[in-house]
């Protein structure tokens, strides 16, 4: 199984989630951790990760997740979807998984040493 670890807040942020999304937010990452996918992920267009999306009533929350360095789990970003209109990842939440992306990168690149 792969190791999980968490970038920035992320984990934080989770803790912020209603019980209920911790719970399968959770389990889709350990899934992960297996090595299988869940139901509700999709690829992010343009960048080497993958989004959960799991809807709690109104409200949608999101985890991002990256698979790059070997044997781990990254979990780059978490966040509460505020938009209501389309399904598109908001740009400044793109941005700053990029940037946390390129943390990883910097971290692999290290380790390479």
């Amino acid at each position: 199984m792969k190791l999980l670890k968490w970038i920035g807040s992320s984990r934080k942020d989770l803790k912020k989630f209603p019980k209920k999304v911790q719970d399968i937010m959770g389990f889709a990452l350990k899934r992960a951790q297996e090595g299988k996918n869940y139901k509700n992920t999709k690829r992010l267009k343009g960048i080497k990760a993958i989004e959960i999306i799991e809807r709690d009533k109104s409200e949608t929350y999101r985890a991002v997740y990256t698979t790059e360095m070997k044997n781990i789990i990254c979990v780059l970003h978490v966040f509460q979807k505020k938009s209501k209109r389309g399904i598109k990842t908001p740009i400044q939440e793109i941005n700053l998984i990029k940037q946390r992306l390129k943390e990883i990168k910097k971290l692999k690149q290290v380790g390479k040493r």
